[in-house]
């Protein structure tokens, strides 16, 4: 080994021995004769010191080390006194007092300093071996690893097998938009990168390997936000012969392990369950952030009585009670709040101010007594609250109220309840409806509810599913559901979906089969692997615990991809390019 020791390693304990340190010039300060120069690795910081009067060559070329070059320096361990150590670093109790030194290679001027200073996200994405440098993100991608480590081990307790599936398979209507990729071989024909493992799982499953996990790459060509990348990690989990609380179990199990792992926190289980309808109506969301009350609440029936025509003409009216935002919003701030309702598609914001003298300021007027006492009860409002309402479509009501919630907490820099709720929603509605069809709610292999059965003839858009959801502070770390393990209900869900017999053969032939073929019953889920080390680490942003992550346009400033191919590699493809349209044409 060029090394005897990592640049975290020394100790007061290893006084006198004689140790090779490699690493990375953080710094130098010359105290003019005695040169003091921090090495860094990922293990560490520690003090090499080059002294004049010892050595004045060594000194001299010591001196003239570029910051961020690689060297490698020999000496001897010495312990520092009492007064010179340096609490801050692990290796502040010792020092190296230099005895030669090997410049393994120069470093030209950097682009940034590698500290955890602040430095542009488009300058850290374009030099990211240089970012990886840096403290914060050695520290995410060590705690990732931790994590990882931590998931396998708790999977193989729980006699789990991991396995691999393919990176090539073929296009399948999962919902979002899939990454092709054309074939040399077999001209004008395309694989399609996995958006996940599912199909295999399940095959997996059929086969008799009754618990399979995979530390999974997958893949979406969409929209990217804080929290999404075209290719992602994900835990994939499959199980045979369960119920959702038996996936629940195992699911808990693991993450009180990941948690105690990496965080020394005992996380608190069993976590609680909750319907999909009740999250909607509390919350205005199916992946809420329970930690700051203020319940939405339904008032519709109550304020049909009023003169107010917005709510008596309207389908639905509900409303919650933000607290402190009687003070705290002025008019200029509640027209803010309005202008973002109507920009979520309601119609505008009715509100009134309960304050020690009773209800001030927009529809108040209207509202009269008993039903201010009545919607003071329903809202668990007390005086300095502000009263909030939308009335509308319910789906227009839900979706307002649950922006609006989240947006009076961060105005009102509400202080969480706890640090970490994690919770499952569950009962999820089968089929969506969209652009007039439906549409799975998850994906196309989830079972029906067991007493939902006989609404697939009659009513389908009451069908609940057994899918869940697991969420934590307002972000959806997962989901799963129990499968169709039948070939004639997979063939009658299809149909549903608008599938022909013919498009369901050609699309999904060989899991039809398989399931005609002895399939358990069987199920599972998929936990996002960025997301969740992102919030175990407080980190907003998914990109600060991947190590070469893309930038939100899906490209990589790094490597400059995507880049076009080669006109050599398209004519083997086979891919001719269609020139865009001209301007006004």
């Amino acid at each position: 080994m060029m090394r005897t020791h990592t640049c975290g390693d020394l100790r007061p304990a290893d006084a006198g021995r004689k140790a090779t340190l490699c690493g990375w010039v953080a710094t130098k300060r010359d105290h003019g004769g005695v040169l003091f120069v921090d090495l860094r690795d990922r293990y560490g910081l520690a003090q090499a010191t080059f002294r004049a009067e010892q050595n004045a060559a060594l000194y001299e070329t010591a001196r003239h080390l570029p910051l961020e070059g690689v060297v490698a320096v020999t000496g001897t361990v010495e312990a520092r006194p009492a007064d010179k150590v340096n609490p801050k670093m692990a290796t502040g109790g010792v020092e190296l007092n230099a005895a030669s030194l090997e410049a393994l290679n120069d470093c030209k001027p950097m682009p940034f300093e590698i500290g955890d200073g602040e430095v542009a996200n488009e300058l850290r994405l374009q030099h990211r071996f240089l970012d990886l440098r840096r403290p914060r993100m050695q520290h995410n991608l060590l705690k990732r690893h931790a994590l990882t480590l931590a998931l396998r081990k708790a999977f193989d307790a729980e006699r789990f097998v991991e396995i691999e599936t393919p990176i090539l398979y073929k296009a399948t209507p999962e919902g979002a938009r899939e990454y092709l990729v054309p074939s040399r071989v077999h001209r004008g024909m395309f694989y399609a990168l996995p958006q996940s493992p599912q199909v295999f799982k399940q095959l997996c499953m059929v086969a008799g390997l009754d618990r399979y996990f995979q530390i999974a790459r997958c893949f979406r060509d969409e929209d990217l936000r804080a929290d999404r990348q075209p290719e992602f990690t994900q835990v994939d989990v499959e199980m045979s012969f369960v119920t959702p609380e038996d996936v629940f179990r195992v699911i808990e199990g693991v993450l009180k392990v990941a948690w105690k792992e990496v965080l020394g926190v005992d996380l608190p289980t069993p976590f609680p369950q909750v319907p999909y309808e009740e999250v909607m109506l509390k919350y205005g969301s199916d992946k809420p952030d329970r930690r700051y009350g203020m319940e939405i609440r339904d008032v519709t029936e109550m304020v049909k009585s009023t003169s107010f025509k917005v709510f008596t003409e309207a389908p639905i009216v509900r409303g919650l009670a933000a607290p402190g935002g009687a003070a705290a919003f002025s008019r200029k701030h509640i027209d803010e709040l309005t202008a973002l309702c109507a920009a979520a598609g309601a119609k505008g914001l009715a509100w009134m101010k309960y304050t020690p003298e009773g209800m001030q300021g927009g529809i108040e007027k209207f509202i009269q007594e008993p039903l201010r006492a009545q919607l003071v009860a329903k809202l668990g409002a007390k005086p300095g609250d502000l009263l909030c309402f939308i009335a509308d479509k319910k789906e227009v009501v839900e979706k307002t109220l649950g922006m609006l919630r989240l947006e009076l907490a961060k105005r009102l820099a509400l202080k969480p309840s706890k640090e970490w709720d994690l919770h499952w929603v569950v009962d999820f509605p089968l089929f969506l409806q969209s652009e007039g069809r439906l549409v799975s709610g998850h994906h196309p292999f989830t079972q029906v509810h067991p007493e939902d059965f006989a609404l697939l003839d009659t009513d389908p858009t009451r069908v609940r599913g057994l899918q869940y959801d697991l969420v934590m502070n307002g972000t959806e770390l997962g989901g799963g559901t129990i499968r169709i393990h039948r070939a004639d209900v997979q063939a009658k869900v299809f149909g549903i979906l608008g599938l022909t017999p013919e498009e369901a053969q050609s699309k999904f032939g060989f899991l039809l089969d398989a399931l005609a073929h002895g399939a358990p019953p069987h199920g599972g889920i998929a936990l996002g692997l960025d997301r969740l080390c992102a919030l175990l680490l407080g980190e907003s942003d998914i990109r600060e615990v991947i190590a070469f992550p893309k930038t939100h346009k899906a490209s990589c400033l790094m490597t400059g991809s995507p880049a076009q191919a080669s006109e050599k590699q398209v004519r083997e493809l086979g891919i001719v390019f269609q020139a865009p349209p001209r301007a006004g044409a």
